[in-house]
């Protein structure tokens, strides 16, 4: 009776488990949803941007794209910079974007990322734990959570900071659809650092819109140093390119 009774207790706690895992991975989307012309935003921001930086942006199939927000849009007006980098990053390389994200966070920086997976989730969970503030960029609606693990940052993110999208609801959107998110992402924030990536990573599609919006790009002395990766040599001569060597690098150039 008793071997009955032990057998019949495991299955339980195994569907609680599960039940429990796929509780914190249940995405409730926001309730409160806000649109504006991306001309209109990037105004709201007082970010420049030139005609042709203009044409640029509006370069996808809308003359003048929505882009929707859930949370703070007033967080756009604050000084910001986007931590991003590799989704499969190493130990060191999400040691140096947690720490980053907290001085950022620390100096009253507002820190901006995708929500994917290493890099992105590091900086926006340091930025919440150091008090700071935190907007994410994604290349989903405001509905969908991607990926899953992070639908609880997600929810975290348009509660008590800033949620941002350029797809509306129920729109399907494609691999192809990231560098978009990258595009809008580098252009609400004052400049990008790229934390760890290698040559054919996602990440150095920001990069390339940094250069062509006129964005401080900062690049980690760590990657630059990396004989491993040949991409950095690419951006380095343009004018503002920085080789990151700590925060202070970072503040003296967004004020």
């Amino acid at each position: 009776m008793f071997a009955n009774l032990a057998r019949h207790e495991k299955t339980p706690t195994s569907e609680m488990t599960v039940s429990r895992k796929s509780a914190q991975n249940r995405y409730v989307p926001p309730a409160s949803i806000q649109s504006m012309p991306l001309s209109e935003l990037m105004d709201f921001t007082g970010r420049t941007t030139t005609e042709i930086q203009k044409t640029f942006l509006n370069s996808g199939s809308d003359d003048d794209p929505t882009v929707f927000l859930a949370g703070d849009f007033r967080l756009l007006k604050h000084k910001s910079i986007a931590v991003i980098g590799a989704r499969s990053v190493s130990v060191e390389g999400r040691a140096r974007a947690t720490r980053l994200s907290r001085e950022l966070s620390t100096a009253g920086v507002v820190v901006s990322s995708g929500l994917a997976k290493g890099v992105d989730a590091a900086a926006h969970r340091a930025a919440i734990e150091a008090g700071g503030h935190t907007v994410g960029v994604i290349g989903t609606p405001l509905d969908k959570a991607y990926p899953v693990e992070n639908a609880a940052l997600q929810q975290e993110i348009y509660k008590n900071h800033l949620l941002v999208s350029q797809f509306r609801i129920g729109q399907r959107t494609y691999q192809s659809d990231f560098p978009k998110r990258n595009r809008l992402m580098a252009a609400l924030s004052d400049g990008s650092v790229i934390v760890e990536a290698s040559d054919t990573s996602g990440t150095l599609h920001q990069a390339t819109e940094c250069v062509k919006l006129g964005r401080w790009l900062f690049i980690l002395k760590s990657v630059v140093e990396n004989e491993a990766v040949k991409w950095p040599q690419r951006f380095l001569s343009s004018p503002k390119t920085v080789v990151l060597t700590n925060v202070s690098d970072i503040l003296s150039r967004i004020g």
